[in-house]
């Protein structure tokens, strides 16, 4: 069969995208653990002021990835997404984010068995049997009915219990802002992913993590935008968000 030239980038890309938590990784697809912090505005009082100690050694190339990742908001993500949210409507397109989630268990799961909170591992794993079941495999956030709130957080958060820091700031193409813990700590996320392994087609898997991509940029239309009109440096504010946002969830 004939691949489409858009197939062929999902392919070609989907390395990049391949991250264990659904969330949320590109510049229109914040996560948990705010991996595309630019489009989570949560907290943006805090995101308005620098970062201290940061180490951006490779802040050309960064730039030159933050750059690609701002066309490819705009030239590609943003408007699939507007398209797909003015069809899709927004109670079907959290229920689609709820089962990624769901898929994510293992990873919250561990990190929390890593940060020795054996109790929420168990409220983790209690999540994802309520809602696999009772909440159409996720779709419905069941659990949280019966008082059963979700922490999701990442090998990054658990890395940064130990001690690990911000070390080397970075920027990966699609992926967005990240440093060198939340890069190691993403390689395990997507070890521990189902989606990693199921379905085995590479094709298919990427299909789905593009829909992943889209039907949570969906959700954060405008965001984006917001942060780049406002700020003196997109850059700069991407990166101190990001970094502040991290920390706070490590504290937490």
């Amino acid at each position: 069969m004939k691949k489409s030239p858009f197939m062929m980038v999902l392919i070609l890309c989907f390395p990049l995208f391949a991250s264990a938590a659904p969330a949320d990784g590109a510049p229109g697809e914040p996560t948990d653990h705010a991996r595309v912090s630019g489009l989570d505005t949560e907290g943006e009082e805090e995101s308005a002021l620098p970062a201290e100690g940061v180490s951006d050694p490779l802040e050309p190339l960064n730039r030159l990835f933050f750059r690609f990742n701002d066309l490819f908001y705009f030239g590609l993500l943003q408007p699939v997404a507007t398209v797909y949210a003015a069809i899709a409507p927004e109670p079907l397109r959290v229920g689609v984010k709820n089962v990624f989630h769901n898929l994510a268990t293992p990873t919250y799961v561990t990190s929390a068995l890593l940060q020795g909170k054996v109790a929420q591992s168990g409220v983790e794993l209690g999540r994802f049997g309520i809602n696999t079941t009772l909440g159409l495999l996720g779709f419905i956030d069941v659990a949280k009915e019966y008082g059963m709130e979700g922490v999701h957080d990442d090998l990054g958060v658990a890395l940064g219990h130990y001690g690990a820091g911000d070390t080397l700031y970075l920027v990966w193409p699609i992926l967005g802002p990240s440093n060198l813990r939340d890069s190691i700590g993403l390689v395990g996320e997507t070890l521990l992913n189902p989606l990693t392994y199921v379905p085995k087609e590479t094709l298919y898997r990427a299909g789905l993590t593009a829909y992943r991509i889209t039907n949570t940029a969906s959700l954060h239309l405008g965001e984006y935008e917001n942060l780049t009109k406002s700020a003196i440096d997109p850059y700069v504010a991407l990166r101190d968000g990001y970094l502040q946002r991290r920390r706070i969830s490590i504290k937490e």
